[in-house]
């Protein structure tokens, strides 16, 4: 395992999310009802910030660009990019693409990410 401390228990309140740093890459990590998670920044569609990205159904988070859909707890695609009309078209280019997740351990008041 290659274990990297990316927060504090107390920085990230149930609910919330934060992007952080590990193995030289932005993560979103989320604490949520059933635990915390981390995953990439960027969607994996055109690589925008999801860091705004709506969470919906406690798990579930939506892109704000193009509101492509994602389980944060898995990476699963829930639904793949459809706003604005047309972008359809682009998706032939740019296939659907799962989000990537990465293990989270707690270690005493620290998150820690395995980065593999």
């Amino acid at each position: 395992m290659a274990l990297e401390t990316v927060a504090h228990l107390d920085e990230i309140p149930l609910g919330t999310r934060k992007v952080v740093k590990a193995g030289g890459h932005k993560l979103l990590l989320f604490h949520l009802d059933t635990g915390f998670y981390a995953t990439q920044a960027y969607c994996p569609h055109l690589l925008a910030p999801l860091k705004s990205g709506k969470l919906l159904n406690g798990h579930v988070l939506q892109c704000p660009f193009h509101r492509a859909q994602f389980d944060v707890t898995s990476g699963d695609v829930i639904r793949w990019a459809n706003f604005p009309p047309g972008i359809q078209a682009l998706n032939v280019l740019r296939g659907e693409r799962c989000l990537a997740t990465y293990p989270v351990v707690i270690e005493g008041d620290q998150i820690r990410v395995d980065m593999r």
